[in-house]
């Protein structure tokens, strides 16, 4: 059950519950080094037992906005636990452990609402309502409302508005009241009706009043703003307001509720006991409101449960949706099961790797009911460390982000309080996640905006500790020293033209069908080039590709395509006798078509064989090799959750690495969509996606959000694309980023993606006041001797006009450096707009 959780629902196709040995049957292993090379390091033999909490491991979150924090080395692995993940059930925790399962379990109870796309979830808390108007206005409109609401209603009392008493009589008999102008209750009918009626009278004109005055906008603006107990003290003051109302008879709640009591026929015991519950009646809504009001739940459950520093909405512990005692498990009788990962918890044994790992191993469990035993026995057998990732690996060497695991986010920075960004929004921190993903993302900016090290990066140790959990598949492309991370951190490691490289690369993407190979090698060889047909390409591809698969039982390697290309007698004849011999007649046709082409107007046979020259260098012998002792990695390997890290020679030979990087969009695009089991979210990062972009390609980034896949593409600048798959480009993908120093060029085409809002405007238009009379001639013209300003009128025109969200002048000279503009989409269809943010992980 150790792959249970890795390959979550099933492989589709792939005949039975996958195992570690069938994973190694889709990666890549070396089957020795070829000569030219030197032996890969070889790694140190797996213990017997589970490895125990790497000390990286973000096991012991710290704050609801940070990043789990590294354990420290040591702590939770003493000799008393038994073995630690091995399977020992001793816990032997000690102060250090119970700190670190008391900061962990906070972390994991640590509230994480629903929210819009990009809002960071861990600790949210939703901004209050934005009161219109600056904070003076706001006041003084709630202290008029105020005085406004208290005089109107002592007038009410005094019977200073008999108009609103009248539906009091009109609709009670009329035998209640005495006649003449002003109606006096006659018993005790009548006394309780003026009394209950003057009471609703009273609490719906403080309801009006505060609703006019705004009163609860200003108290979030001006109160809750400040924290949890700044509005808790508000709210018990309020209460305290209320109830001195009450107690002196002001609000006529004693004498509605006490007075018309018929204590001498209740009795000694009855009456008290009457009494005491009418307080409670009386009481209760008042401090269930200020409570309301006041959050006073939230602090006296943080009070119990000792964590006064827990955000607001916080899991108790021990409840019965405390994360940390694995109800899920619970709820399907799998008890034994969620008490041994519930010690591994209180243990300090477990990080938030584990926890997502073990949970998603857990979805493939009610997908499947068969693996119920085998999830048991894995737990059972080595605690967190149970259903463990192929490469045994929990945790990456190092992280550089702010990750949570529970939602699959990370932080790549906040939103600023500028005026621009909506008010909810301002002080959020901005996350991406899978659903984000999904939608693609275009990020451009200038060398040295921050985009490998402030994105790149950070989306990179999201996906790839996602993959450790079983959740996502992680292809990362940059050049050789981009700063991608260690190789520690991946699966494959794949450097096209370093002697040292373990890992080729297939240029044919795993396939076995010619047309499906051709079409991807066309967009890759010639897809950048304007003036050439990709399907006449591709078709030229097929008609050799097809025949040398036919006769020799795999496809042509780069040295071999270019002779094809190039017409080598020697090869071609060699290819011509194999496919007679097997009497291949079909394959033969083409190759006989490919003649014909030859040398005609328009042929691509020239420009394929130059293009393929750029593969076939010295610098590149051994690679890309299609023999049986090849060691090639395919992108056919989404359906396992790798990570995979491919190093370009950028610097040496550019137009190849280009070329490759097309070829692996290329294929992924295509690999991703063929995917029969789209459990695992499929994702391509590139550090720079200059000159990779073709019209296929494209077109192939719409169809990744409904295959759960998605694509980084980092550019310098739109001019690295082409001019007509521009607005292509930023229509396909669902997010867009915007980083200091874009040009304005490239800052018309985001502010012609991002649209238009309609905005209030104010136009003042100040007119010079003639007077008529000598006096007033003479009173303006002391003031303008005084002032010396014309005595003028002001006239105000409101309107409703469109305006451009961010313009194109705005995102090339506002944008400070370390920020940038961007909007998010979810697969869902959900949109955010576009916000000026703050990168990076502090706050």
């Amino acid at each position: 059950m150790d792959t249970d959780g890795t390959y979550g629902h099933g492989q589709g196709g792939q005949g039975g519950p996958p195992d570690a040995n069938a994973a190694g049957a889709h990666l890549p292993r070396p089957a020795g080094p070829p000569p030219a090379r030197p032996p890969h390091p070889a790694l140190p033999p797996l213990p017997a037992a589970a490895p125990p909490l790497p000390a990286h491991a973000p096991g012991t979150p710290t704050a609801p906005t940070a990043a789990p924090t590294p354990a420290p080395a040591g702590t939770g692995h003493g000799a008393g636990n038994g073995g630690g993940n091995g399977g020992g059930k001793g816990t032997g925790a000690g102060t250090g452990q119970a700190a670190s399962d008391s900061a962990f379990a906070a972390w994991l109870r640590a509230p994480r609402p629903d929210a819009a796309p990009g809002i960071w979830r861990h600790g949210h808390v939703p901004a209050p309502r934005q009161a219109e108007g600056t904070g003076r206005s706001v006041l003084i409109r709630v202290v008029i409302a105020l005085l406004v609401g208290f005089v109107c209603w002592r007038l009410f009392l005094e019977g200073g508005l008999p108009f609103i008493g009248a539906p009091l009589h009109y609709f009670t008999p009329e035998s209640w009241w005495t006649g003449g102008l002003e109606p006096q209750p006659v018993d005790h009918r009548g006394q309780v009706a003026l009394e209950l009626y003057e009471l609703l009278i009273s609490v719906g004109m403080f309801l009006f009043f505060a609703r006019l005055g705004g009163w609860r906008a200003a108290f979030d603006r001006h109160i809750a703003v400040h924290g949890p107990w700044h509005r808790a003290l508000a709210a018990a003051a309020g209460a305290l307001v209320v109830w001195a109302l009450i107690d002196n008879n002001v609000l006529p709640v004693y004498s509605l509720a006490f007075s018309h009591l018929p204590y001498q026929e209740l009795g000694e015991v009855a009456g008290p006991v009457l009494t005491y519950a009418l307080y409670v009646v009386v009481y209760l809504p008042v401090v269930y409101v200020f409570a309301r009001l006041g959050g006073w739940a939230d602090l006296l459950a943080r009070a119990g449960a000792g964590a006064a520093s827990a955000a607001p909405g916080t899991q108790v512990p021990g409840g019965p949706d405390d994360p940390a005692e694995w109800p899920q498990l619970r709820a399907a009788g799998l008890d034994e099961s969620a008490d041994r990962l519930a010690a591994e918890v209180s243990g300090g044994r477990m990080n938030d790797v584990d926890h997502a790992r073990i949970r998603r191993a857990f979805e493939s469990v009610r997908a499947d009911p068969s693996r119920r035993s085998a999830f048991a026995q894995s737990v059972r057998d080595h605690g967190a460390a149970a259903c463990a990732h192929p490469s045994k690996a929990r945790d990456l060497p190092v992280r550089t982000a702010a990750h949570d695991l529970v939602v699959a986010q990370v932080r790549i920075g906040a939103v600023t309080g500028a005026d621009s960004n909506p008010y909810e929004r301002r002080g959020t921190g901005l996350a991406l996640d899978p659903a984000v993903l999904g939608t693609s993302v275009l990020a451009v900016g200038p060398s040295g905006a921050g985009k490998t090290h402030l994105l790149v990066r950070p989306v990179v140790e999201s996906l790839a500790l996602q993959a450790l959990a079983g959740q996502a598949a992680l292809i990362a492309v940059g050049a050789a020293g981009a700063g991608l991370g260690p190789d520690d951190g991946y699966d494959v490691v794949v450097r096209p033209g370093d002697p040292a490289s373990v890992h080729d690369l297939d240029l044919y993407g795993g396939t076995t069908d010619a047309d499906e190979a051709a079409s991807l090698l066309a967009e890759a060889f010639v897809g950048d080039l304007p003036g050439t047909d990709t399907r006449r390409a591709a078709t030229a591809l097929a008609q050799l590709l097809g025949p040398f698969r036919a006769a020799y039982g795999r496809f042509p390697a780069v040295a071999e395509l270019r002779e094809l290309l190039d017409r080598v007698p020697g090869p071609l004849d060699a290819l011509r006798r194999a496919l007679d011999g097997t009497g291949q007649q079909a394959m033969l046709r083409e190759l006989d078509a490919r003649e014909r082409q030859y040398g005609t107007h328009g042929d691509p046979g020239p420009v394929l064989a130059d293009r393929v020259g750029l593969l076939d260098r010295p610098a590149f012998h051994g690679f890309f090799d299609t023999g049986s002792g090849s060691r090639p990695f395919s992108l056919r390997s989404l359906e396992h959750p790798v990570r995979v890290r491919i190093d370009l020679p950028e610097r040496a030979h550019p137009d190849a690495s280009r070329l490759l990087a097309r070829l692996l969009l290329a294929q992924f695009t295509a690999s991703a969509a063929a995917r029969t089991d789209r459990s695992l979210f499929a994702f391509l990062a590139f550090d720079d996606a200059s000159h990779t972009l073709t019209p296929q390609t494209v077109r192939g980034l719409q169809r990744l959000r409904s295959a759960h896949a998605g694509v980084l593409l980092p550019l310098r600048t739109l001019d690295d694309v082409p001019e007509g798959l521009r607005t292509q480009l930023l229509g396909a993908v669902g997010c867009r980023m915007a980083f200091s120093g874009v040009t304005t060029w490239d800052g018309r085409q985001f502010a012609e993606a991002w649209g238009t809002e309609l905005i209030e405007t104010r136009d003042v238009t100040s007119r010079q006041v003639y007077a008529e009379r000598p006096l007033t001639r003479l009173m303006h013209g002391v003031r303008k001797l005084i002032s010396g300003k014309d005595v003028t009128t002001d006239a105000v025109t409101v309107r409703q006009v469109e305006r451009e969200r961010w313009s194109a002048s705005a995102l090339a000279n506002t944008v400070p450096p370390g920020h940038a503009v961007v909007s998010l989409a979810a697969v869902t269809g959900e949109r955010a707009a576009p916000v000026l943010v703050r990168l990076g992980r502090k706050d």
